[in-house]
C-alpha cells in the first residue's frame, strides 16, 4: 500500500478493498482532470508542456468527484447484491465522471471501440470531451448508460421515478445537485413517492449531493442547519440519512456503511409490500452525501481557496498555455492520482481494480434500461374503427371529440394491463379532458392518505394525476425511455409549463437517432385540448395555442403536429401516434361538443394523406376555383364550413374549393419535412395563382412561415388567434379574433378580383351580421340561434 493511501478506517470495508477502492476512485478522477484538459500525454509519462493541453479548457470540475465517489460506491453494492441500477446524474456538466467511468468498467470501448481500453484509447477519450466532433460535457445520448442529459436543471428526480414505475426489479440512483434541488420540477418531484407502490414498481434511491455552491453562489440546501434539512425530507416522506466530511478512508467506510443500510431498508420495503402485506406508505430511504465542491482538486490557485469553493466549479486552473505556474499546478494535480499505479505499461487498468466493477449488463454503462428501446414491447391496440362516430351525413352528428378517443384509450389500458406497459399522465385532467372511460378499467395511482368519497384512487392506478406539467413530462420521458409507452394530456395553454422540457426531449431524440447503439424508443405523445376557443369560463388566461410554434422548430424527422378536426380523424391520428417510434406528436382536439364532419372510411383516406379536399364541401369540381378555403383545427374548420355554406347561399356563381389540413407539415415542403408535400402537389391542391383563405387554430404567422417558398404565398392569407380573448361566448371568441364566419366571407369578397362591386350588398350583410351579433350576446348571453343551430347543408 502506498505510503499516500488512507489509513485504515473504522467500517465494513476491510483495509485492503478500501485501498483498492481509494484507487479506483483516483483512477475515475484522474481520467476525468485529463478530460478537461489533455490533448497528449495521457499517463504523463514525460514532464508535461503546454502543448500537451487543449487551447480551450471546457468543462465542470466541482460536482466530478463526488459523481465519480458515488458511482464507485454502488459499482460495490451492485456486486454484492446483483442489483439491477441505473445511475441518473442530475448536477449539470457530469459529463467527465460518466464518461470516466464507463470507459473504466469497459461498457465505453464495447460500444466506442476506437475509444479502446488502453493507452492509446485513454488519449482518444481525452481530446473528444468537449472538443470540435468530439462528446459534450453532459451525460448525452451518446455517454452508455444514461437516460438524463443533465445540461438542464431540475428533471432527474421524476425521470428516476418514471423510470421505476412497472419496474419492480430495477433501482434508479439518482444524484440531486444542491443547485438543482433549488429548481421548481425538482422540488415537486420529491412527491413521486406518493406514487411509488412497491409491491409493482422498482426503488429510487436519491442521493442529495451538498458541495455548497452553484456557479458563483452558495447553494440555499447547503447553508441551512442539518436538523431544518432533515426535517424538509421527512416532512417530503423520506428518512434520509447523512454522509459528510472530506477524508477518504472515512468517506469510503461511511458510504459502504450507509449503502448497505439503506439497500436493507429497501429490500424490506419491497419484501413486506410484495408479501400481500398492507399497511402505511413508507418512508422510503435517501441519502445526503456533503463533500466538497472540487473534491480532491488544487486547494489553492492564485492564492485564493479553489477546493471547498466556487472557484472549483468549472475549470480551476485557466490560461494554462500562458502561465507556467498553471502547467506545473497541473501537472502535480494530475501527478498526484498517481496513474502508475492505477495503469499498466499498457494504459489498462489494473486487473485487481478493474475487478471492482460490476460485470456484463449489470455494469451501469451496459444496463439495457438505459437503452429502453432493446426492452420495448409493443402495446397491443384496439382497432380504433371499433368506435368511429357514425357519420352519414356531414355535419349531422354531434359528439366530443376527446370523449370518444377516451373510449378507445380504456381499451388500450385493458389491454395492456397484464404486460404493465402503458400509463396515462396529466394535471388532474383526465376527467375534465373527457377520458373518464380510463377509470372503468384502472385508478389513479396514488399511495398517499385515502378517504371515503376519493374519486377512483388506486395504489395500482395507471392513470397518473399530479398537479404539476413538469413532474408529469419527467415521469413519462423516463417511462418511455426504459421501454414503455405513454400519453399525455393537457391544458392547451399550460402545456407551456414543459416547453423547456420539450425541448430537451426533443435534442435527446435527435441525437440518439445519430447514435448507432440507441435502439428507438415509443414516442412521446400530447394530446392537447381544452383549447383556446373553447374556454368560455376561464377566459383569456386559459387561451394560448402557441405551443405548436415551439414544436415547428425542431428537427423535422422528430416532430409531428395534428389538428384533426372530428372524432373520426382523432381516432386515426392516436392510433397513428401511439404505433410510432422517436417522435414527438402533437395532437390538439377539442372536448366540446362539436359536428362530426367524415365517416371513418373518409377519416382514414384524409389523415392517411394528412390534407386533402373535401370535395362535398367544395364547388370547384370541373373546373378551377375562384378561392381556396382552408382549415386546420376543429373550431377553424366549422367556420370555414359555415362560410363556404353562405358564400354557396349569396354568391352561388363563386367556385369555391375547401382544403382542410389535419397532418399540419404537409405545409412545409417535402425537403424540409418528410411530411411535407410535393411543390406539385401543394399547387394542385392551393393552385398557383388563386386566393386562398386559411382558418388556422394557432397563430397565423405559423403558416406564412411554413409555406413562405410555395408558389402562391403572396396570395395567401391567413387568419388565426391573434391575443383577443376573454370569458365569453363560442363564437365570440372567433368573431373577437376576425376568424368567423362572417368575416371569411368578406375575406373572399376582398380578394378574389372583381367580385367586391359585384358582392357589396352580401359584404354588408356579413358586416351587419357581426354587429347583430355583439348586439344579442350582450342582451342573451348566448349566441345567436342561426350560430347555435348551423348545420351543414341547412339553409336559415
Amino acid at each position: 500500500m502506498s505510503a499516500n493511501t488512507p489509513a485504515p478506517a473504522p467500517g465494513p470495508l476491510a483495509p485492503d478493498e478500501l485501498a483498492r477502492m481509494d484507487a479506483y476512485w483516483r483512477a475515475a478522477n484522474y481520467l476525468s482532470v485529463g478530460q478537461i484538459y489533455l490533448l497528449d500525454n495521457p499517463l504523463l509519462r514525460e514532464p508535461l508542456r503546454a502543448g500537451h493541453v487543449k487551447p480551450r479548457l471546457l468543462g465542470h470540475w466541482g460536482t466530478t468527484p463526488g459523481l465519480n465517489f458515488l458511482y464507485l460506491h454502488l459499482n460495490r453494492i451492485i456486486r454484492a447484491r446483483d442489483l439491477d441500477l441505473i445511475f441518473i446524474a442530475g448536477p449539470g456538466h457530469g459529463g467527465p465522471a460518466l464518461t470516466a467511468n464507463t470507459w473504466l468498467e469497459g461498457s465505453y470501448s464495447e460500444l466506442y471501440p476506437d475509444v479502446s481500453a488502453d493507452a492509446e484509447g485513454m488519449r482518444r477519450l481525452f481530446k473528444q470531451f468537449s472538443f470540435p466532433g468530439g462528446v459534450g460535457s453532459h451525460a448525452t445520448p451518446e455517454t452508455p448508460g444514461s437516460i438524463h442529459e443533465g445540461g438542464e436543471l431540475g428533471y432527474a428526480l421524476s425521470h428516476a421515478f418514471g423510470a421505476v414505475f412497472d419496474n419492480p426489479g430495477l433501482v434508479a440512483c439518482c444524484v440531486v445537485g444542491d443547485g438543482e434541488a433549488e429548481t421548481g420540477p425538482l422540488a415537486t418531484a420529491w412527491h413521486s413517492n406518493k406514487f411509488l407502490n412497491p409491491a409493482t414498481d422498482g426503488a429510487v434511491l436519491p442521493i442529495l449531493h451538498l458541495n455548497g455552491y452553484k456557479i458563483a453562489n452558495p447553494t440555499l440546501l447547503a447553508r441551512i442547519p442539518e436538523a431544518e434539512l432533515e426535517s424538509l425530507l421527512r416532512g417530503y416522506g423520506y428518512a434520509p440519512r447523512f454522509v459528510s466530511g472530506d477524508d477518504p478512508a472515512l468517506m469510503h467506510q461511511a458510504m459502504a456503511a450507509t449503502l448497505d443500510a439503506v439497500f436493507d431498508e429497501i429490500a424490506a420495503i419491497q419484501a413486506a409490500a410484495r408479501g400481500g402485506g398492507a399497511g402505511a406508505r413508507p418512508p422510503w430511504p435517501m441519502i445526503v452525501l456533503r463533500s466538497p465542491k472540487g473534491w480532491t482538486g488544487p486547494k489553492v490557485v492564485d492564492g485564493l481557496p479553489a477546493e471547498g469553493t466556487w472557484r472549483s466549479h468549472q475549470v480551476p486552473l485557466s490560461g494554462i498555455h500562458t502561465n507556467p505556474e498553471h502547467l506545473a499546478q497541473l501537472e502535480q494535480w494530475l501527478a498526484g492520482y498517481r496513474p502508475g499505479e492505477l495503469f499498466d505499461a499498457e494504459g489498462r487498468l489494473r486487473p485487481e481494480l478493474a475487478a471492482l466493477a460490476p460485470a456484463g449488463a449489470r455494469r451501469m454503462g451496459a444496463n439495457p434500461q438505459a437503452n429502453g428501446g432493446l426492452l420495448l414491447r409493443k402495446l397491443r391496440l384496439p382497432d380504433f374503427r371499433d368506435h368511429a362516430v357514425e357519420v352519414t351525413v356531414p355535419g349531422a352528428a354531434e359528439a366530443e371529440s376527446t370523449r370518444v378517443l377516451g373510449g378507445w384509450l380504456r381499451e388500450v389500458m385493458r389491454r395492456n394491463l397484464e404486460s404493465r406497459n402503458f400509463r396515462v399522465m396529466g394535471p388532474d385532467e383526465t376527467a375534465s379532458n373527457r377520458l373518464g372511460a380510463l377509470f372503468e378499467v384502472t385508478g389513479r395511482s396514488w399511495m398517499a392518505e385515502r378517504l371515503p368519497g376519493d374519486d377512483h384512487l388506486a395504489a395500482d392506478g395507471r392513470v397518473m394525476e399530479i398537479l404539476s406539467e413538469h413532474t408529469c413530462q419527467g415521469w413519462l420521458e423516463g417511462y418511455l425511455l426504459t421501454g414503455r409507452h405513454g400519453f399525455f394530456s393537457c391544458y392547451e395553454a399550460f402545456i407551456h409549463i414543459v416547453d423547456s422540457m420539450f425541448n430537451q426531449h426533443a435534442k435527446w431524440l435527435k441525437v440518439s437517432k445519430e447514435v448507432p447503439w440507441r435502439r428507438p424508443i415509443a414516442s412521446l405523445t400530447y394530446l392537447l385540448t381544452s383549447h383556446v376557443w373553447r374556454q368560455d369560463h376561464n377566459g383569456f388566461s386559459h387561451q394560448d395555442p402557441g405551443f405548436i410554434d415551439l414544436v415547428v422548430n425542431k428537427k423535422a424527422d422528430t416532430i409531428r403536429v395534428y389538428l384533426p378536426p372530428d372524432a373520426n380523424c382523432l381516432l386515426y391520428v392516436a392510433d397513428r401516434c401511439l404505433r410510432s417510434r422517436d417522435f414527438i406528436n402533437v395532437i390538439v382536439a377539442g372536448k366540446q361538443p362539436e359536428p362530426q364532419w367524415l365517416s371513418m372510411e373518409a377519416a382514414i383516406n384524409h389523415c392517411s394523406a394528412g390534407i386533402g379536399i373535401w370535395e362535398w364541401a367544395s364547388s370547384d369540381r370541373g373546373g378551377e376555383p375562384d378561392v381556396v378555403l382552408a382549415a386546420a383545427g376543429d373550431v377553424p374548420t366549422l367556420e370555414v364550413l359555415a362560410a363556404a355554406q353562405l358564400l354557396r347561399e349569396h354568391l352561388p356563381e363563386l367556385r369555391v374549393r375547401v382544403v382542410n389540413v389535419v397532418d399540419l407539415m404537409t405545409l412545409q415542403p417535402r425537403e424540409e419535412h418528410p411530411s411535407g408535400l410535393t411543390d406539385r402537389d401543394f399547387d394542385s391542391l392551393f393552385t398557383t395563382d388563386r386566393p386562398i383563405l386559411f382558418a388556422y387554430h394557432g397563430y397565423p404567422w405559423l403558416i406564412h412561415r411554413l409555406t413562405y417558398r410555395r408558389t402562391n404565398h403572396r396570395n395567401l392569407h391567413v387568419r388565426g388567434y391573434k391575443e383577443e380573448g376573454t370569458t365569453t361566448t363560442p363564437f365570440d371568441m372567433v368573431v373577437r379574433n376576425d376568424l368567423d364566419r362572417f368575416h371569411l366571407v368578406g375575406d373572399v369578397i376582398d380578394r378574389v378580383p372583381g367580385l367586391g362591386v359585384r358582392a357589396a350588398y352580401v359584404k354588408q350583410l356579413m358586416r351587419d351580421k357581426r354587429t347583430g351579433h355583439r348586439e344579442y350576446i350582450a342582451r342573451h348571453g348566448e349566441d345567436l340561434p342561426e350560430v347555435r343551430n348551423w348545420r351543414w347543408g341547412e339553409t336559415p
